[in-house]
């Protein structure tokens, strides 16, 4: 197939440090270029891939802070991959509303991922989107079933890593563990609460957007000690994989419904259990109490927390290698492709052949039809 990969302009692709969205591009780009089909890749020009890349702009809209309005650039490369998708069977869209907005601009059918949960004011783009739709879990499904979309819905994908990239501790460490952003709906907050009353030591990474700086000064800043508290800020792809493997368990004291939280599954494929709040997608990402806990309190995360220790980290690892790798992912959206594709190609017309007839052969029953389209 001719495949056209759409990421969001804001960050390369695969992500230095933080970047979900991008971080899942790239692992299914990779697989579908792996298993030979031909893709392209509209994404920042910083991005690297085995796919051949196409882009308006050489760097991530984020790291482009010398920009004074970024929303000329998210347009340009929205036509870029207008222009591209007519040369494709199909247009995977990662890019949110932008680009189903534009969805009727070209014939190409596309399928559009929703990575984040649609607001009020994109409800309008959404009840208008006619192409195909995915959530990346049930319970973002489930969330978003109030949605009158008169597009397809071909169900739920889950979300992949590139588990052998993840190192394997088998024995972890001490340390509590929060990465995440330092935004209120992830509660860095609380994940300090459970660290001081169960007496351990956290590591709190992560970055701090420009809209979440009032709640890092005004809230996290001065819980950070330096001693018990320690804040390392954002991690990069390095240095996040070392923070989960030498982690006692992960943290995340979820104040929204995360529709799919990545860190879970890395974290997991380190051998690092995961303690959640019941939000989201957290009781369909973690088994609980083989990999974890899901809980309804901090209460009950500072109790769980007593109890990481009689969990084996080996069936951590052993749960995502067989739930959440690329090749599961690409052969489900490969067959989403598929139906997409299908269900979008012209009726085939049958008619009978009009030649007079003629004395049957021996063991004919008669003319049959001739395939015209």
């Amino acid at each position: 197939m001719r495949i056209l990969q759409v990421a969001p302009l804001w960050e390369a692709v695969p992500p230095p440090a933080y970047g979900g969205t991008e971080a899942v591009v790239s692992v299914l780009t990779e697989e579908l270029v792996r298993r030979g089909h031909d893709v392209v890749l509209a994404a920042s020009g910083d991005s690297s891939t085995t796919a051949r890349l196409s882009s308006v702009y050489p760097r991530s809209l984020r790291t482009a802070t010398h920009l004074t309005d970024r929303a000329p650039y998210d347009w340009a490369h929205v036509g870029n991959a207008l222009a591209l998708a007519r040369e494709a069977d199909i247009v995977h869209n990662h890019a949110g509303e932008l680009m189903m907005a534009m969805a009727d601009a070209v014939d190409t059918p596309m399928l559009t991922t929703m990575h984040c949960l649609p607001t009020e004011d994109t409800r309008i783009v959404w009840e208008r989107y006619t192409g195909a739709y995915n959530t990346v879990s049930r319970a973002q499904a489930a969330i978003t079933a109030e949605l009158k979309v008169p597009g397809t819905f071909v169900g739920h994908i889950y979300n992949s890593i590139d588990v052998e990239s993840f190192p394997f501790s088998p024995a972890g460490g001490e340390d509590l563990l929060f990465l995440s952003r330092i935004a209120p709906e992830k509660g860095p907050h609380l994940a300090v609460e459970v660290a001081r009353r169960t007496g351990r030591r956290l590591i709190l990474a992560g970055k701090v957007d420009r809209y979440d700086e009032r709640f890092f000064e005004e809230v996290v800043r001065d819980l950070i000690d330096g001693d018990q508290i320690v804040f390392v800020g954002e991690a990069d792809a390095q240095k996040k994989r070392e923070l989960y493997a030498n982690a006692y368990c992960l943290l995340l004291p979820l104040q929204w419904e995360e529709p799919f939280g990545l860190v879970m599954a890395e974290a997991m494929a380190c051998g690092t259990p995961v303690i959640a709040l019941r939000r989201g997608s957290a009781p369909e990402l973690i088994a609980h109490g083989e990999t974890g806990f899901v809980v309804d309190t901090v209460d009950e995360m500072v109790g769980a927390v007593g109890h990481i220790g009689a969990l084996r980290r080996e069936a951590c690892r052993d749960w995502v290698a067989h739930r959440f790798t690329p090749q599961i992912m690409a052969s489900q959206y490969i067959q989403a492709y598929e139906r997409i594709i299908e269900e979008r190609r012209p009726p085939r017309i049958f008619v009978v052949s009009p030649t007079p007839a003629q004395p049957a052969a021996p063991g004919v029953i008669g003319a049959g039809p001739s395939e015209l389209s």
